[in-house]
């Protein structure tokens, strides 16, 4: 299933930004992560004990090259959670991050008698 190493690239940068810019990195704060599965949809929510902040783009409504001019607003981090997954929402302030990727299942091939 080739989406796998995707999502494991996605959720890795998720966490890292989450440690490390809403977490400045302390390691008296903690990271929770949640996951859920219906059907064909896989979903995160990744929260952090920062203060939050304000995305500055609205990468996750543009296409790829529209993105590209915002990399150096937007960071590689955030850039990479709007290729991988279908769905990127923030809430509370920032610290909270909702991830949903939709897969599909592999196609079987027949049966060769």
């Amino acid at each position: 299933m080739p989406w796998r190493a995707e999502v494991r690239l996605g959720l890795q940068e998720a966490l890292v930004n989450a440690a490390k810019h809403g977490n400045d990195l302390d390691p008296c704060k903690c990271i929770s992560v949640k996951y859920a599965a219906s059907g064909p949809q896989l979903c995160w929510v990744i929260v952090d004990q920062g203060s939050g902040f304000n995305y500055p783009c609205g990468c996750g409504d543009a296409d790829e090259s529209e993105c590209a001019g915002h990399s150096s607003e937007c960071g590689r981090g955030l850039y990479i959670l709007y290729q991988v997954f279908d769905q990127v929402t923030w809430c509370n302030g920032g610290r909270e991050l909702h991830l949903t990727k939709t897969v599909r299942p592999p196609r079987r091939l027949p049966l060769i008698h």
